[in-house]
Parts: C-alpha cells; sequence; structure tokens
C-alpha cells in the first residue's frame, strides 16, 4: 500500500509538496443528492420558498466555497479556479446538485468539486428547513477527475 502523502515520516500532518510537479490542466466533478419531500419541491418550482431563490442561492453558495475550499479544508493548496459550475437537477424525491471544477495547477480540484456540491446542499437545507423537517443530504461523491499536460507557453 502506498504512504499517504499528508503524513510526515513521524506520524504528523503536512501539506504535499507539489512545487516539482508540472501544471496540467485539470478538472473534477462530483454529485450529491438532497431528499425533499414532494411539497418542498412544489415550493421551490414555483419560487415559493420564503428565503428566496432556492436555486439561485445554492449555485453562489457552492461557487463561492470551491473558491475558498483551501481555507476549510487544512491541508488543501490555495488554487486559483478558472471555473467552477453548480448544476441543479429535480428527480422523484429531491435534488442532485453537481459540481464541475477546473484549473491548470500542479494539484487537483477534487476536493474543491466536492466542496462546491457540500455547501451548495447545505444552502438547500438552510433555504427548506422551515418548511421541511425531513430532508436528508445523501451520496456526496467524486464522479470524475481528469488530469491533461499544459504545453502551452506562459
Amino acid at each position: 500500500m502506498d504512504r499517504l502523502t499528508h503524513l510526515a515520516e513521524d506520524g504528523s500532518a503536512q501539506m504535499v509538496d507539489v512545487s516539482a510537479k508540472e501544471r496540467s490542466a485539470r478538472e473534477a466533478v462530483a454529485a450529491g443528492k438532497i431528499q425533499l419531500r414532494r411539497e418542498t419541491l412544489d415550493l421551490i418550482s414555483k419560487n415559493q420558498i420564503g428565503k428566496g431563490n432556492v436555486f439561485a442561492t445554492a449555485r453562489i453558495a457552492g461557487i463561492q466555497a470551491a473558491k475558498r475550499t483551501s481555507e476549510l479544508i487544512p491541508l488543501c493548496h490555495n488554487l486559483n479556479l478558472s471555473h467552477v459550475e453548480i448544476d441543479i437537477a429535480t428527480f422523484d424525491s429531491g435534488l442532485e446538485v453537481t459540481c464541475t471544477a477546473r484549473t491548470v495547477a500542479q494539484t487537483g480540484v477534487e476536493m474543491e468539486a466536492l466542496t462546491g456540491v457540500a455547501i451548495a446542499l447545505l444552502a438547500i437545507y438552510d433555504m427548506c428547513k422551515a418548511v421541511d423537517k425531513e430532508m436528508q443530504i445523501t451520496n456526496i461523491r467524486l464522479l470524475k477527475k481528469t488530469k491533461r499536460d499544459d504545453r502551452s507557453p506562459g
């Protein structure tokens, strides 16, 4: 088994040194769900949640969170994100949030995508908690991560 990269030889936590790695274009996609009552979904679709537009608020929260991941997860690198997108889809018993994050960097963006999903889901929960006491956030997961070499000048 490979050694955990966030552990120093003495077992203490450390930030991984990526200074010797080449920059490359990276993308990560994560998703998660929130289960809601049918009545709550109807209120959301009619934009009748008292706190405002649930989709718009969740998108902004997810994008903002992805950009601040290194402030929330202690050993994450601070990345200059080139793109963050939050998509929200309705399914039978709730909503599914997908976050796509992109950068050109020496390390991946999966934590940013996962953080974007988690916070977007929490924003939905916060927006709807007055009308739905049975909500459940579930199945937050990384769907894919890709890396391609950046050979362009600059």
